[in-house]
């Protein structure tokens, strides 16, 4: 059969890409050789928010005497919570699976291997079926870094190095868990596994946590991390891994930590190998597809979407690539923006932000005014927290006034940050953010009150 569509990788950008195409009337071939959902359902996004939502209820009743709740013997229960999670994520997965029923997408769970073209289109082998498709979406997605650290290899193999998809099918709480990267995944995992009741360090090559996040509020996170007992390890650089032991090098020389279990979250690459992109001539950069605005590659009829691209490694921007997409190939007037992508790390507390920091605003010479409020000025915050030290951050463009960056740490912020987001992609002014009536008592009314600052 000729599909009109053939979609590589079953994850977020894939499979949305297939339910939209499919919705639109086009006949549509999804492939996915492990399990719908990829990374994100499956591995990342929401198990990780299963594990960490039971690790903040664990930390609420451990300080709810501060509240006037009165716990006693307050434990998680890692297998239990491991259970739950599983079960989220099979719920999740067979709603996927019925979307791509809904809408007549054909899956096949498989390897696809690109063939080459034929004179009806692109030739993609799933053991030994070829089938063809006029248009090829590639969402292959990522595969975590593993950079040849001396023992790292070795250490993954037998089990000692785990890596995200790993670590959240632990059936038992390490004692000592080293972490090596003190980004998303690593601080996420620092979080769940320190409320579990693993001594947690956490090693970043960096002078600082959280990669390219405000300084300011890494730094407050960093704090919030250190009164939780999380050990941090910064500046250092991983030299060797051993079978109980990861050893590093900092300005002050050589140290170890020792280990029961090492988390190797060091970033993730786009994956393309044996996947046949050189067949059809598909360009790279920087280990990605390389797309324009349209998400197309150089190959007429071939698109990328998602990690694979290399562009910005979030489950969110992989939906919207996908339907930028999906209406390019429908003839549809639609092209994808990267200014307003908001970017969320689930502790507790929780920081979101999206825009531009006051690092980007000076490398790109761009005028800006700094207002930073703490989130104490919302009387829900101080209702709901005994930890003061949230705050957020408003970017704002001097001559024009339009809103060009929002970072906020505290509770709620994952849940408020898409205002903001929309605030930048419409380019609202101040002036404009004023007028919108807050619903009170809020979090969110933080975002207001701060534009009077402005």
């Amino acid at each position: 059969m000729v599909y009109d569509l053939i979609v590589i990788g079953g994850g977020p950008g894939g499979y949305l890409a297939s339910e939209r195409a499919g919705q639109a009337g086009l006949s549509v071939l999804l492939i996915e050789k492990r399990a719908l959902g990829g990374v994100c359902l499956n591995e990342g996004c929401i198990p990780s928010k299963a594990l960490l939502n039971s690790a903040k209820i664990a930390d609420y009743a451990k300080d709810g005497k501060k509240y006037g709740v009165v716990a006693k013997d307050v434990a998680i229960d890692h297998k239990a919570v491991v259970k739950r999670k599983n079960k989220v994520v099979r719920t999740l997965v067979a709603g996927v699976s019925m979307k791509m029923k809904k809408n007549n997408v054909t899956v096949i769970s498989d390897e696809a291997v690109i063939q080459g073209r034929s004179s009806e289109g692109f030739v993609v082998r799933t053991g030994d079926v070829e089938n063809i498709g006029k248009r090829l979406l590639i969402a292959t997605g990522s595969v975590p870094s593993m950079p040849p650290i001396t023992g790292l290899h070795e250490g993954y193999k037998n089990g000692f190095v785990l890596t995200n998809r790993e670590i959240l099918d632990l059936t038992e709480v390490p004692e000592k868990l080293v972490i090596i990267g003190g980004g998303v995944i690593g601080l996420e995992m620092a979080s769940y596994f320190n409320s579990a009741g693993s001594k947690v360090t956490v090693i970043e090559m960096l002078d600082h946590i959280a990669g390219p996040t405000d300084s300011e509020i890494s730094s407050i996170l960093l704090n919030s991390y250190k009164k939780k007992g999380v050990d941090f390890k910064l500046s250092a650089k991983v030299t060797e891994i051993t079978d109980s032991e990861v050893l590093f090098e900092t300005s002050e020389g050589k140290q170890s930590v020792s280990a029961d279990k090492v988390l190797a979250s060091i970033g993730r690459r786009p994956f393309t190998e044996g996947l046949g992109l050189e067949k059809i001539g598909v360009e790279t950069l920087r280990g990605g597809v390389k797309t324009d605005e349209y998400l197309r590659t150089n190959i007429p009829g071939v698109y990328a979407v998602g990690d694979v691209n290399g562009v910005s490694l979030l489950a969110h921007t992989a939906y919207r690539e996908a339907e930028v997409c999906v209406n390019h190939i429908l003839g549809n007037k639609d092209i994808m923006r990267y200014n307003a992508i908001p970017s969320v790390i689930y502790t507790n507390p929780e920081v979101a932000c999206v825009g531009e920091t006051e690092q980007t605003a000076k490398e790109k010479g761009l005028d800006v005014e700094i207002v930073k409020l703490p989130l104490a000025y919302s009387g829900r915050y101080v209702a709901e927290n005994s930890d003061m030290s949230g705050i957020i951050k408003v970017i704002m463009h001097k001559k024009y006034r339009t809103i060009l960056g929002v970072h906020m740490i505290g509770s709620y912020a994952s849940e408020i940050i898409y205002g903001a987001a929309m605030m930048i992609e419409s380019e609202m002014r101040v002036e404009d953010v004023r007028e919108i009536v807050f619903p009170h008592p809020t979090v969110g009314e933080a975002l207001r009150e701060i534009m009077w600052e402005l």
